[in-house]
């Protein structure tokens, strides 16, 4: 099982959302025990040299990919939601994308200054998110000492828009 190729676990589907998008969809990779167990084990190999105290996860798709992370690496996890998502106190960060603007929170007492954070995703495509989550988890405080994503879609060159490591378990050039 260790020499397995993962990208048969993952699905291309033409023209969804939109007419002329490839998109990579992860759920078959999710639903296979085996394969998700080797990705899941893949990454944290791969994340554990960082010596992360907590893993940030990007909502939704994220939270799917950091908590098995985070039980396997043995630290915590944050999570980066949309406005209103989070109760008590956030720290927020507004964000350019494409076509408009979107906004990230996470709570004011998530992080304790100087930790060190991974920041993980489903996919780096264009990199704006990730690298306003990188931004948000700097402006709360934290060390943010790499970036780890399931799929990374070379072509868009979204690991340029970032200043911290990246890993990524799959990559793509389409």
């Amino acid at each position: 099982m260790q020499n397995i190729d993962l990208k048969q676990y993952i699905r291309g589907i033409p023209d969804f959302p939109k007419p002329g998008i490839l998109f990579y969809d992860i759920s078959t990779l999710l639903r296979n025990a085996d394969a998700w167990q080797l990705a899941t084990a893949r990454m944290a190999h791969a994340i554990a040299p960082w010596q992360p105290d907590q893993l940030a996860a990007i909502e939704s798709r994220g939270f799917l990919t950091a908590a098995p992370l985070s039980t396997r690496l043995g630290c915590g996890l944050i999570m980066l939601r949309k406005p209103g998502k989070l109760p008590g106190e956030t720290i927020s960060l507004t964000y350019d994308l494409e076509y408009g603007s979107d906004s990230l929170h996470i709570q004011a007492d998530a992080i304790h200054s100087g930790q060190r954070i991974v920041v993980t995703d489903d996919l780096l495509a264009t990199g704006g998110t990730l690298a306003a989550s990188v931004a948000l988890l700097r402006k709360a405080g934290a060390n943010v000492v790499g970036a780890s994503v399931l799929v990374e879609l070379t072509s868009l060159g979204g690991r340029d828009k970032l200043d911290v490591p990246v890993h990524s378990l799959l990559s793509y050039d389409e």
